[in-house]
């Protein structure tokens, strides 16, 4: 049958030998897979959410891989493995594993230091994750999980809301979702919080 994906607003391409790594084989199309990624989505957010962990865990590879792994071990035989392809975003692939260690004893500094407010330390820490891009898919909705895991978990705070959507459509509310991370991308984070905090 194959699987037949069309790409909105912001979405990362998946390669034909990515795709050839889908475990269940009655995927067809964009709708099909994004209804079975949410529910092993779900199952990852009830797993994050019924533990706590401490700082030392979360700030780390292989965390990082971990939890990638529990949002998408159901559909993807790559789940929690790095991309071995460039894409349309995100580093080399060969410097992947750098980039995140840095990031993560970046944001280990922050926290020591409060360098910004916590919320956005998390939000910090999630716009440079997803520019990394360091898996073939699912880069964003991983991203925002860890946010929302160092806000509850490190800052005893609430989860963010991220619009109250879960962004996967091309509606206004990702359009918003793009634009903040582009601000971002300027070191702008003020939209990004706005948008990570709005309902």
């Amino acid at each position: 049958m194959g699987l037949n994906l069309t790409y909105g607003l912001g979405q990362t391409p998946i390669d034909e030998d990515e795709k050839a790594d889908l475990k269940i084989k009655t995927i067809s199309t964009r709708p099909q897979l994004d209804a079975f990624e949410q529910v092993n989505i779900a199952q990852a957010i009830q797993w994050s959410m019924s533990r706590k962990f401490n700082r030392q865990t979360i700030l780390s590879v292989e965390f990082l891989k971990k939890v990638h792994r529990q949002m998408f071990c159901d559909v993807w035989k790559w789940a929690g493995t790095f991309r071995k392809t460039n894409k349309n975003i995100g580093i080399d692939k060969n410097l992947i594993s750098t980039a995140l260690r840095n990031l993560v004893d970046d944001c280990a500094f922050w926290i020591d230091n409060q360098t910004f407010p916590e919320t956005e330390i998390a939000i910090r820490f999630k716009h440079r994750l997803v520019a990394i891009h360091p898996f073939p898919n699912g880069n964003g909705r991983h991203s925002r999980l860890l946010a929302d895991m160092i806000a509850t978990n490190i800052f005893s705070k609430k989860p963010f809301t991220w619009g109250n959507s879960e962004l996967l459509g091309d509606d206004a509310t990702r359009g918003a979702y793009i634009s903040a991370l582009r601000e971002a991308d300027n070191a702008n984070y003020e939209k990004l919080i706005r948008f990570a905090t709005s309902a």
